[in-house]
């Protein structure tokens, strides 16, 4: 398997930022982390390992990023209107900076499918109904899509446009709605076992079907848990079967 480490100092994070690329050929596949993991999370607990045939087989290339997620909603001393300015300064990383870099590294008119398990999950549905026009899809794998479980009562516009199940009920724009809805990639799955939360999953679907935008949800059996296991074994089977 073709594996690439890279990364530059971010414009948008003041910082340096990582990225991981997995295959050679295929549709685009960027991985979120979870909670406050780096962009090789997703290597170390054998997620690769697992979806290695669809990556040498060329149907997917995968880029892994760094979270940001231990500088804002997971920083326990950081003032809350300090954490939602760095979650939209990473949302304007991924944006003008990793989007740009995955097309230079594929090209102009390959999808761009974004993913990931837990907060990864938040984030990787945010970033697809924030931004239609970037991603052709998403898989997200055991989220709650309500940004306020992580904001401890802290309330904003940042916290509210940042959090799918608030402002997905008030979007208006036909334009962003159309896009949504041209999307055969917009999956939401979650275990049924220990510490996974298929009542959000079953909010967030009942809320697009209340915006008519087609998704899939497919929540999985009690032995699936709020773990590693579970999202080894959802990521092959949608790659596998939907794509």
């Amino acid at each position: 398997m073709q594996r690439f480490i890279d990364g530059w100092h971010s414009p948008s994070l003041g910082k340096h930022m990582e990225i991981v690329t997995y295959g050679h050929y295929g549709f685009g596949l960027l991985l979120l982390p979870t909670a406050a993991a780096d962009y090789l999370e997703y290597e170390r607990f054998q997620l690769i390992d697992a979806i290695s045939h669809h990556i040498n087989s060329g149907k997917v290339k995968v880029f892994s990023i760094n979270s940001i997620n231990s500088e804002s909603w997971l920083h326990p001393d950081m003032f809350p209107h300090h954490k939602a300015m760095k979650h939209q300064s990473f949302n304007h990383y991924v944006f003008t900076e990793v989007i740009p870099y995955i097309k230079n590294s594929t090209s102009n008119e390959t999808p761009i499918i974004v993913a990931g398990a837990s907060l990864g999950a938040l984030h990787s549905a945010n970033l697809f109904f924030r931004r239609p026009d970037l991603f052709d899809g998403v898989l997200a794998m055991s989220g709650d899509y309500d940004l306020t479980t992580y904001t401890k009562g802290f309330w904003n516009d940042d916290v509210y446009f940042n959090s799918p199940i608030h402002y997905l009920g008030n979007m208006h724009d036909h334009h962003q709605l159309e896009l949504m809805r041209r999307s055969d990639h917009i999956h939401i799955l979650t275990g049924s076992g220990a510490y996974e939360s298929p009542e959000s999953a079953r909010a967030f679907s009942r809320l697009l079907d209340h915006k008519s935008i087609p998704h899939e949800l497919d929540i999985w059996g009690p032995d699936m848990t709020h773990d590693w296991p579970t999202w080894r074994a959802m990521l092959p089977n949608y790659l596998e079967t939907r794509f």
